[in-house]
């Protein structure tokens, strides 16, 4: 199996699969690679090389104690395309994946980078703050984290309507089969206790307006209009507001798990994008 190590000695595990201009798919918090196995099926019959990896303390990666704050992460990123030596690349990330891509470009610029998708991204900031007043409550973050600690799997298994449907829905709202949804809640126990936590308050605290405006590349911005954790106006709007060269693009009833419950929808836009 492929593992390439980081500037700190952690040990990454990557897929890497097919051939053609590369798309680099970065998941979401908790989840693996294997989140983006509809999309990669697709994007590689259409002709792209796909590598997605386990971020640190994920999947099949290390589980360090440290490094889940965003400059770790993104040179994380870094070490993945420069043991690959990918150029021209697509970059897809979802949730906090989206938050790494942002800091990689202003951290370590577009040289490698052809374009970004963003996907239910949580840029530029989720927390409420006096110059973000239209943000969410710390409260909701230290009630989350609460929950995990206390039965990480209750935790993950009772937001499943949330995350797949939206706000008020229940898990028999889901459009995925229970097989489905308990393969996907399995993969999100994978990562560590103390990864799920560090990398939660990392999305929910940072501010990325900076790193917004240091992207230099065109962006495709794919957002759910029924998203509860990044809310549409909130997070996908005003990214796509601040990026230089970006297309929002809504998803109607799409929540915070739109990669599992629109994967067709969204392979396909995917390999519209990588065509560009």
């Amino acid at each position: 199996m492929p593992y390439l190590d980081t500037t700190d000695g952690t040990t990454l595990f990557y897929q890497d699969g097919g051939t053609g201009p590369a798309v680099v798919l970065l998941s979401s918090a908790s989840m693996s690679s294997v989140m983006w196995e509809v999309p990669m099926a697709g994007l590689t019959t259409a002709g792209r090389r796909c590598v997605a990896y386990d971020r640190r303390g994920h999947g099949r990666s290390d589980q360090p104690w440290n490094g889940y704050d965003y400059d770790t992460l993104a040179d994380d990123l870094a070490a993945v395309l420069d043991h690959l030596d990918l150029t021209g690349v697509t970059l897809v990330g979802c949730a906090l994946g989206a938050g790494e891509i942002v800091r990689y470009l202003a951290r370590h610029g577009s040289r490698r980078v052809a374009r970004i998708a963003l996907l239910a991204t949580t840029t530029p900031l989720l927390l409420r703050t006096g110059t973000n007043p239209d943000g969410v409550d710390a409260a909701v973050l230290h009630q989350m984290l609460a929950g995990i600690q206390a039965d990480r799997a209750g935790f993950t298994h009772d937001i499943a309507g949330p995350f797949f449907v939206g706000a008020q829905a229940s898990a028999a709202d889901v459009p995925l089969s229970p097989a489905a949804v308990a393969a996907i809640e399995a993969a999100a126990m994978q990562a560590s206790l103390r990864a799920t936590t560090e990398v939660y308050r990392t999305l929910f605290t940072t501010d990325q307006h900076a790193d917004l405006a240091a992207v230099d590349v065109p962006a495709l911005v794919v957002h759910g209009d029924a998203d509860p954790f990044a809310p549409f106006e909130l997070c996908g709007a005003r990214t796509a507001e601040l990026l230089g060269d970006a297309r929002l693009v809504p998803y109607e009833k799409g929540s915070h798990g739109m990669v599992f419950t629109h994967a067709a929808r969204l392979t396909e836009d995917l390999i519209a994008f990588t065509a560009a």
